[in-house]
């Protein structure tokens, strides 16, 4: 199964081809964003490794949000 994660760009380097995404809960992974036109503070949908398209902050928080419900019952 594939799954594209949202999450907010924390950094970028120098080159502008990989930034630092914040997936929350301390989980923060490198992610190439030469397929978009980001910055600091935006959310990006990624998959493999790739960030594939810029969210509004909305809608990624309300996404990241049902990943932690469903997370949470898998749990419980």
């Amino acid at each position: 199964m594939c799954l594209a994660i949202p999450g907010k760009i924390v950094e970028i380097d120098d080159k502008k081809e990989h930034a630092t995404v914040d997936y929350g809960e301390g989980t923060r992974r490198k992610a190439n964003i030469t397929l978009v036109d980001v910055k600091i503070g935006d959310y990006v949908l990624v998959h493999a490794g790739f960030a594939i398209q810029v969210l509004d902050a909305k809608e990624a928080r309300e996404t990241l949000n049902l990943f932690r419900e469903m997370l949470s019952m898998e749990e419980s």
